[in-house]
């Protein structure tokens, strides 16, 4: 059975955790275009190698970062996500259109 250390509970069974994609830069979607917004959201880049990805622990509900190399999907390192990110980002909504 495959495992995959959460940095939460320790090593658990890979079919308790869903793969988030790439940890990519915050976007503003403000500065963005609807195809240039989308592809930010739903395109990954795909890479073969080392790669930075968001994973989720189901039964805990908490959201940590691996470093994992897809071309043998090994998992070379978990920790959580305040390593990367120190503080929230905040969203602000764009004014609604008027009809």
């Amino acid at each position: 059975m495959k495992m995959i250390d959460c940095p939460l509970t320790g090593p658990r069974p890979a079919s308790e955790f869903v793969c988030g994609g790439e940890v990519q830069p915050i976007a503003d979607p403000t500065a963005h275009d609807d195809t240039q917004w989308a592809d930010y959201l739903f395109q990954d880049n795909n890479l073969a190698g080392v790669v930075r990805e968001w994973w989720f622990h189901t039964p805990t509900g908490s959201w940590f970062i691996a470093e994992r190399d897809t071309t043998s999907d090994e998992f070379l390192r978990t920790y959580p996500a305040s390593e990367l990110y120190q503080a929230r980002v905040g969203y602000t909504a764009p004014p609604a259109e008027e009809k």
